[in-house]
Order: C-alpha cells, then sequence, then structure tokens
C-alpha cells in the first residue's frame, strides 16, 4: 500500500485540511517611520532632532516628534503672546525663565554666557546650513507631525497660544501610539 493510500484512510486528520478559513487573516501592519520624543530645549540637540525628522520624511517615512517638558520651548512663538485667562505667579516665572521659540535657545555645552551660541549660529551661517526655524519649517512642509504634550504644558503653564501653528496638542497616549506603529523610536 502507498503512503497517500494510507495518509488518505486515516480519520484522524482534520477535514478541512487544506480548505481556506473562512475568514482570511489579516496580516499585522508592518511598523514604518520614525517618532522621536523631544526632551531637551537645547539648540544642538532640537538641530539634531530637526535634522533627522527632515532626513526621515525625505525618505517617505513618517515622522512623529512629542515635545515634551523642556522640548516644549522650541515650539514657543518669539516675544510676548496674549493668552486666554490668567496665568498663576508659577506659570508667569516659568514663562519669563524659559526661552521662547528656536531663536532663543542656547547650546548644551561650550555655551561660555551665549559666546558658544552665537559662535554655532555664525558657522551655521558661513556653512549654508538651516537655522533651526528653517529646519523646523521644512519639516512641517514635509508631512513631519509636531505634537505638543498637553500634561507638560499644563505643569509648566504654557498655553496654545504661545506655542506655533500647525502642531497637535496630545497627551503621552498619542505618541505611544505613534511609537508603537512606528520603526524607531528616538529620545532627544
Amino acid at each position: 500500500m502507498s503512503s497517500a493510500a494510507v495518509l488518505s484512510s486515516e480519520s484522524s486528520l482534520p477535514k478541512d485540511l487544506g480548505l481556506p478559513a473562512e475568514e482570511p487573516a489579516t496580516p499585522e501592519p508592518v511598523p514604518s517611520g520614525l517618532s522621536m520624543v523631544v526632551f531637551s530645549g537645547d539648540l544642538d540637540k532640537a538641530l539634531a532632532a530637526m535634522i533627522i525628522a527632515n532626513g526621515a520624511a525625505s525618505m517617505d517615512l513618517p515622522v512623529s516628534v512629542f515635545f515634551t517638558f523642556w522640548g516644549l520651548n522650541i515650539l514657543r512663538k518669539g516675544g510676548p503672546v496674549h493668552v486666554q485667562g490668567k496665568k498663576t505667579t508659577t506659570e508667569k516665572m516659568f514663562g519669563s525663565m524659559m526661552p521662547r521659540g528656536p531663536e532663543h535657545l542656547h547650546i548644551s555645552k561650550m555655551n561660555m554666557a551665549g559666546l558658544g551660541t552665537r559662535m554655532i549660529k555664525k558657522e551655521m551661517v558661513k556653512k549654508h546650513v538651516m537655522s533651526l526655524a528653517q529646519l523646523m519649517k521644512s519639516a512641517q512642509e514635509q508631512g513631519v507631525r509636531f505634537i505638543a504634550c498637553t500634561m507638560s504644558m499644563d505643569l509648566m503653564g504654557i498655553h496654545k497660544e504661545e506655542l506655533i501653528d500647525g502642531i497637535t496638542y496630545a497627551n503621552v497616549g498619542t505618541f505611544i501610539d505613534a511609537a508603537d506603529k512606528s520603526r524607531m523610536t528616538l529620545f532627544i
């Protein structure tokens, strides 16, 4: 007796062997793109984050950047801004001590009372490197999603009116969802 005949005569095999399932299994989506947490408000770290975001976006990868704590200063508008409602004394103090926007950030090392920051900005202009504000604009134009952490905003007394246009306001769950769908996650 052939082995094929032996197998077909056995009743221990399931009847639907080889038949398609009633509902085909949906393949899990392949993670793609980049998610980033920007925690630092230092110029050099913000520059690195925006260069990476622009690079990934230019490769047609979806990019989400979650700005939290000191990183929110990168998103602040320069100059005084009228906000809805009143700020507490602590919120006013935070607001006055924190830099307002990308043009007012300092480098993390060798700042030397602002001299280091001025030197690096001068070198960037001389070598035709885009400013942080230009890199941010470029990233947004390429579809990079900027997410401002609402918990950090509340904690630090930052109001929506104080941040640049075109950003999303969300909690950490929104970032976790983006990170879960990403191929890589960076913390800067």
